[in-house]
């Protein structure tokens, strides 16, 4: 029997799933979703080719994740997500755009990464955005937990790298912290790094701007 985890990589909220997202995930994830079977994945298999592979967790609606993988065809992306309607949204672009670069896993991340993705296989891993849990007294939920981000490093290839992105001044500095104690982590920059062009402006992210959020990148790269 598997032993209890200690960490989870969200935390489910209810959200409307609308008509158009349910078709989306009933007829597109058996063609764009990877089902979730605790074997390690075959990239060449998944994507048909051998290249540079993307690891995003947590998606959202999908936009910003659909956009790169549109302008890097070159490269091929994995997105995990657990909740319904981002899939459906997700799924609804990779069709609308034939994104054959990009696919879904619709599972939590830290089952995903500890059975399904080999060490030392990942070019890079994206987590944009991630919830902030602002009160102290849930900090403990917060996705970039010491574990946590250990998980991430044994994925990413030397020389790979680790992008986080947000707009929670304390978040930042709290996740800056965290990665400094990872020795096989180094920073790109002195501290936050200028916002990458691979990653674009996000809905999201033009909201926090207006209520005056800084948004901070944070990139550290595997040594």
């Amino acid at each position: 029997m598997r032993e209890p985890r200690s960490i989870r990589s969200y935390v489910l909220r209810q959200g409307r799933i609308t008509d158009a997202q349910r078709a989306a995930r009933e007829r597109l994830l058996p063609r764009f979703g990877i089902p979730f079977t605790g074997e390690l994945l075959d990239f060449a298999s998944v994507f048909g080719r051998r290249v540079a592979t993307i690891l995003e967790i947590g998606f959202g609606m999908g936009e910003t994740t659909a956009e790169i993988a549109r302008a890097n065809p070159q490269t091929d992306y994995l997105g995990v997500e657990v909740h319904g309607p981002g899939v459906g949204s997700l799924l609804r672009l990779i069709e609308a755009h034939a994104l054959s670069n990009l696919r879904i896993v619709q599972h939590d991340a830290i089952d995903v990464l500890t059975t399904m993705i080999a060490p030392e296989s990942l070019a890079a891993i994206h987590v944009f955005f991630p919830d902030p849990w602002p009160k102290k007294r849930h900090h403990k939920r917060r996705l970039l937990q010491p574990e946590f981000v250990q998980l991430l490093a044994t994925r990413l290839l030397s020389g790979g790298y680790l992008h986080i992105a947000t707009d929670w001044e304390e978040y930042a500095d709290w996740t800056l912290a965290v990665l400094r104690e990872i020795p096989t982590l180094k920073n790109t920059d002195k501290n936050f790094a200028p916002r990458p062009a691979y990653r674009p402006l996000t809905k999201f992210e033009r909201r926090g701007l207006r209520l005056g959020h800084a948004v901070r990148d944070i990139v550290f790269s595997k040594v």
